[in-house]
């Protein structure tokens, strides 16, 4: 299932094309640092459609349109209940508390490397280039798709497209033809897809080493997908009016995983920043583990690397501080 947006309204999923039936007419572009892509952009084709793919197809509309008419009441009152200016002092307690609810309502998924059949073997299987992940944080489906990563272990180049996006939403609706999110880039194999269902089906089958997802990550996502995006009041999901709208010459390097509670906070404030971000998942079971203590002197997440200012910071609440002040419209003036 994916997510996409309209006017005002942030959170209205609808059904998009099973991965079977998207592909890419020689796909081979990136994002450069300025958020424009390197190379002119190829349309994306639909092949027909199988009954089988047809059937599942109007299960997903069937799904997705519940879900549009619950959203379409439940994102003004997240907006009242979000806590006002994210830049602002804020309760860290509960902040932390609310962060750790979300991550006791989503455990086990996004905590761990899932091994499978591959027991005793380099698990990592990050590809030549960086897979590009067109996102926002509450959204629960786009929460579903960065669980997988983290199984996966994978190193992705994130895209934040909060409410009020001001580059990356564009992207996304030139390159696919329409706001929908999650949208993931593999210049890899040259294919682009919405649908978060059949982006980690696709992740596994293409990065998983025989793995498959693990037991109930695509299904939780109707049943306590929605718990962070409720115990979080919706942060990670509009623009910061006070965002710089210059976009940093180089990407911001995040170690972390999915249900980190401290990361969440940090991604939260990225996604309100639009900055993008190289995520390096660093869940249970990494490989990367070893270059997050080479970096930080320790394991522990979240930790933040601007190669722009040479900062490198390990505190969640310094990294709030740091990313708020440094990337708004005032530091800019």
């Amino acid at each position: 299932m994916s997510i996409s947006v309209v006017d005002s309204s942030l959170c209205h999923p609808t059904a998009s094309f099973p991965s079977s039936m998207v592909h890419s007419n020689r796909f081979s572009k990136r994002i450069s640092g300025n958020g424009n892509w390197v190379r002119e952009r190829r349309r994306l084709y639909v092949k027909s459609s199988n009954s089988e793919g047809k059937k599942e197809e109007a299960a997903q509309k069937s799904s997705s349109n519940n879900t549009s008419s619950f959203l379409s009441f439940l994102c003004p009152l997240l907006k009242v209940f979000s806590g006002g200016d994210p830049s602002q002092q804020r309760n860290h307690a509960l902040e932390v508390a609310t962060s750790s609810l979300a991550s006791v309502a989503r455990l086990p998924w996004g905590s761990r490397v899932s091994t499978g059949s591959i027991d005793n073997q380099d698990v990592s299987s990050n590809p030549p280039l960086r897979l590009q992940l067109f996102e926002f944080e509450a959204c629960p489906f786009c929460r579903r798709v960065r669980e997988a990563m983290t199984e996966l272990d994978l190193s992705v180049e994130v895209y934040p497209c909060p409410k009020g996006s001001i580059r990356h939403r564009e992207l996304v609706r030139r390159s696919g033809g329409k706001e929908m999110f999650p949208f993931l880039v593999d210049p890899n194999t040259e294919t682009l897809m919405y649908e978060s269902g059949d982006i980690v089906k696709y992740l596994f089958k293409q990065y998983g080493n025989g793995r498959g997802p693990s037991t109930g990550l695509l299904e939780s996502t109707l049943f306590t997908g929605w718990m962070p995006t409720l115990l979080r009041a919706g942060r990670g999901m509009s623009l910061w009016d006070k965002a710089s709208t210059d976009l940093p010459p180089k990407m911001l390097e995040l170690f972390s995983y999915e249900n980190n509670p401290y990361s969440r906070l940090v991604r939260e404030a990225l996604c309100e920043l639009e900055l993008p971000y190289v995520l390096h998942n660093i869940g249970e079971g990494s490989t990367r583990m070893k270059s997050l203590l080479n970096a930080s002197g320790s394991n522990k997440v979240p930790f933040l690397v601007d190669p722009n200012t040479g900062v490198q910071l390990g505190d969640y609440e310094k990294i709030l501080a740091y990313l708020f002040k440094t990337y708004s419209s005032a530091a800019f003036a």
